[in-house]
């Protein structure tokens, strides 16, 4: 991932991205988890605390400071009290068995490399206490506009008159899930976003996975 690239298009993510964009999932995690401790991993401005905002406590983690200063700017305005803090997906300051859920929404596509993306799947694992849950996005492969392109890719954002590149690893399902299972997650789902509506899961944007740490 480039840190540099994400402090540049911070304040136009906070702009463009200011609601979350699976609100509907998220919601029904609420339903389903009803309170505790949430981890929001790769948390940018913040929008994805929004459904949580009542009887959880609020952790989020970006390794970009410039977005986590939009992320304050994000709570200020919506009254929530998140616990920020600036760190790698790869490395992350919290101990063994620290919260009950996690969200990571388009996060793990964005690390770089094979090995370090098991690591980042690892300490997740690691700081989620027994029993507990995530859910995690990241983009399928399979949409039609990255037809015929590598998975490796690089994925344009313009901010003040020039264009920045995002990196992206895009997944296809079985990699995913089978990255997910040799991490030693439990899969309790995955599937594509609720948005999509075609019979056959390969072209949806999103790989939506529900685990939990056996």
């Amino acid at each position: 991932m480039s840190r540099e690239v994400f402090d540049q298009i911070a304040e136009s993510w906070y702009r463009v991205r200011h609601w979350p964009r699976l609100r509907t999932e998220l919601e029904e995690l609420v339903q389903r988890w009803h309170s505790g401790e949430l981890l929001n991993l790769g948390c940018a401005h913040g929008a994805d605390f929004l459904p949580f905002r009542e009887d959880f406590e609020l952790w989020g983690v970006d390794f970009s400071g410039e977005m986590l200063k939009q992320a304050q700017r994000f709570s200020a305005k919506f009254q929530l009290k998140a616990n920020l803090v600036m760190a790698d997906a790869v490395f992350l300051p919290f101990g063994d068995e620290t919260f009950d859920w996690a969200v990571a929404v388009a996060t793990y596509h964005h690390v770089k490399g094979k090995t370090e993306r098991e690591t980042a799947l690892q300490e997740l694992k690691r700081v989620l206490k027994p029993e507990g849950e995530a859910f995690l996005t990241v983009w399928n492969w399979g949409q039609p506009k990255f037809w015929l392109r590598y998975k490796e890719n690089r994925v344009p954002w313009r901010v003040a008159g020039k264009t920045v590149y995002r990196y992206y690893h895009l997944f296809s399902y079985g990699e995913f899930q089978k990255l997910l299972d040799k991490v030693g997650f439990e899969i309790i789902s995955i599937s594509p976003e609720r948005s999509y509506r075609f019979p056959m899961k390969n072209f949806s944007r999103n790989i939506c996975a529900l685990v939990k740490k056996q």
